[in-house]
């Protein structure tokens, strides 16, 4: 069997005498990996960045089978128009990451492929980084609402008012207003005001942001398949400014 399709480059690695296992985020069939002979030529290099998107079919002889590529065809670079930024390098390479880690093989999920294909062009496009960084934060927050993992930031889970939410509680998902949440603060995770509509996204508010969402990818995500977030994602938060702290179990 063989389908056509196009996707984003997550990961290559070797693979025999100057082959490569080829990981991609495709539009309609989710990711998927599958062989490319001669990937590891000069010629394949900058096709087989991390981010770069391509066309190109697979082949099995079962769906099952690894399979191959065949026709890997560039479409867009995307790590060239980021490679003199390194924090947008590094989301980059965090997106690339964090979806080859954390979305089910072969299992379809166009919505992934939408938000990255948007997330991409942002990046692309430079400008402000609150305007890129905000919108990694956002495409995380789809990734968990995409596998079953939604945050519900619309109310406060303890008052149902929609006004001054500023914590999430790390159990539940839940948002949770200044008010409710002043007794439990030092258990409950900030939630940066960018994501409910109120204030803008400056640095400290993205910190606050990549921190959610790290918590919520590492419980919901990685730590039911015994793994740490991604080092790529790591990197990241790095250059943003962001300090890893433990979060004790929230009573909200």
């Amino acid at each position: 069997m063989d389908w056509t399709d196009e996707g984003f480059v997550l990961s290559a690695r070797p693979f025999g005498e100057g082959s490569a296992i080829v990981e991609l985020l495709t539009s309609q069939h989710g990711r998927h990996a599958g062989l490319l002979k001669g990937g590891r030529t000069p010629s394949r290099r900058g096709a087989l960045e991390p981010g770069t998107r391509v066309r190109t079919v697979w082949r099995g002889r079962f769906a099952e089978n690894l399979g191959s590529w065949s026709g890997l065809e560039p479409l867009r670079h995307h790590a060239a128009g980021v490679m003199d930024d390194a924090t947008r390098l590094a989301a980059l390479a965090a997106v690339c990451a964090v979806a080859a880690g954390a979305l089910p093989e072969r299992e379809p999920h166009p919505e992934v492929f939408a938000g990255t294909e948007a997330l991409f062009a942002v990046l692309d496009a430079g400008g402000d980084d609150e305007v890129w960084a905000a919108a990694y934060v956002r495409w995380e927050l789809d990734l968990l609402a995409a596998l079953g993992f939604g945050l519900d930031l619309a109310r406060c889970a303890a008052t149902g008012r929609n006004d001054m939410l500023a914590w999430v509680s790390p159990r539940t998902g839940r948002a949770v207003s200044l008010a409710a949440g002043e007794a439990y603060k030092d258990r409950l995770l900030a939630l940066p005001g960018f994501l409910v509509g109120r204030g803008d996204a400056d640095a400290a508010a993205l910190r606050d942001g990549l921190h959610l969402t790290a918590h919520f990818l590492q419980s919901c995500l990685f730590d039911p398949l015994d793994r740490p977030l991604p080092a790529a994602r790591g990197r990241l938060a790095e250059l943003v400014g962001v300090v890893p702290k433990p979060t004790r179990g929230a009573a909200i």
